[in-house]
């Protein structure tokens, strides 16, 4: 739960990414039903992440005379989809526009068949019908849904601390909640993931909310592996048995992957090139709220241990054709260590190969390139490397 930019699991990611073009012969018809809506909807989206071909789907349908929108969709697998209503232009606001473009929007798990979505007074205050997947995904989220109180306050009580610059009480608070998201994963995710009753596609979607951003491969590979073979053939599941293996391949004591990417300069570095130091791989951007938060941290460690044979080696998942601003961040936030990208966003090949589907993450590696740390920030950073250089 600690503060962090994710690749695709954030609600509003399907605003930035490309639509797939070719419709092929629906199985599913979706209906969505407005008329309790007050405010004229003119349009209504539908977005998912398509896991057979890893892009987000995105569509749309105008609302007819009746206040309903259809849909004919061909569906892969059931998925977790997001539905979002334009209102008729009028005379709202810029901001309220934006504010009710953020809250309108409504989860609902599509599977082949018919489907019926109708709004009671909002597009977020929707029935379901015809998705029993959809049932299934509502009875965790109740379970869920009981701790939603405790990280609104903790959320709440960050939000303070960081606009007080409260560094010390924000970290105790990211440990809060990470302490919290671990109660709801092992007692609403890992007995719904354990039970024989619960086999479908929902599945997939608890395996990866208990497996999170940084996947533990020795606690996650073992649920995986009871899954029916229908659940494992699933597109989703295939792309989580890929987190899996490359989550084994970076765990701690394996040896770091070697790779090689151009610096600031358009000079080759790689990692090899570091071996006899200590060294801390970081996944940041400059676009990343989190990483420019954690960046001074990052940098009053290496000021302390850089004499020690300690040193960062910068990876940056900045956006094509935003070298200015990487630049830039590595000058504002004083980091002045070696940096490397390929501008490739998140299709960063370094990144890529580690399975980072959120940043700021890090690795920290020894004198031969092993693994020893990972995803250490604040405290548990400097805790970490002062034990380390200490006990040399």
């Amino acid at each position: 739960m600690r503060t962090i930019c994710l690749l695709f699991l954030t609600i509003y990611s399907f605003l930035a990414i490309g639509q797939e073009t070719v419709k092929p012969i629906p199985n599913l018809i979706l209906k969505v039903d407005v008329k309790t809506i007050q405010k004229p909807v003119e349009k209504v989206f539908v977005t998912y992440y398509n896991y057979a071909t890893s892009q987000r789907f995105t569509d749309s349908a105008l609302v007819s005379e009746g206040k309903v929108a259809q849909f004919e969709m061909k569906l892969d697998e059931p998925v977790l989809s997001q539905l979002r209503v334009v209102y008729a232009k009028g005379s709202d606001t810029a901001k309220v526009q934006m504010i009710n473009y953020a809250r309108d929007i409504f989860s609902v798990y599509l599977e082949e068949g018919k489907i019926s979505v109708t709004a009671m007074d909002s597009i977020g205050n929707s029935t379901v019908t015809g998705s029993g997947t959809h049932g299934e995904y509502m009875a965790l989220r109740a379970k869920v849904s009981a701790y939603d109180p405790s990280f609104k306050a903790l959320n709440e009580a960050y939000m303070v601390a960081r606009k007080a610059k409260d560094t010390p009480t924000m970290d105790k608070l990211e440990l809060s909640m990470d302490s919290l998201d671990n109660v709801v994963k092992e007692s609403i995710y890992l007995p719904f993931l354990t039970s024989p009753m619960n086999k479908s596609a929902v599945t997939i979607y608890a395996l990866n909310q208990y497996a999170g951003y940084a996947i533990e491969a020795s606690k996650t590979e073992p649920l995986f592996n009871q899954l029916p073979e229908n659940i494992k053939n699933l597109p989703s599941a295939k792309m989580m048995k890929d987190r899996i293996d490359k989550a084994k391949m970076t765990d701690i004591g394996q040896f770091a992957i070697p790779f090689t990417q151009k610096d600031t300069s358009g000079i080759d570095v790689s990692l090899s090139s570091f071996k006899g130091k200590y060294v801390l791989i970081d996944f940041w951007a400059s676009w990343c709220g989190p990483c420019r938060q954690e960046n001074p941290n990052v940098v009053n460690a290496f000021q302390k241990y850089n004499e020690n044979g300690f040193t960062v080696l910068g990876i940056s998942l900045d956006q094509p054709n935003a070298k200015d601003k990487w630049l830039k961040a590595i000058y504002d936030d004083n980091l002045t260590w070696t940096h490397v990208s390929d501008l490739k966003f998140w299709n960063n090949e370094v990144a890529k190969a580690y399975g980072i589907q959120a940043i700021p993450q890090n690795y920290l590696i020894d004198k031969e390139g092993k693994i020893i740390g990972k995803n250490l920030r604040g405290e548990a950073l400097q805790s970490t490397l002062k034990d380390l250089f200490t006990s040399k």
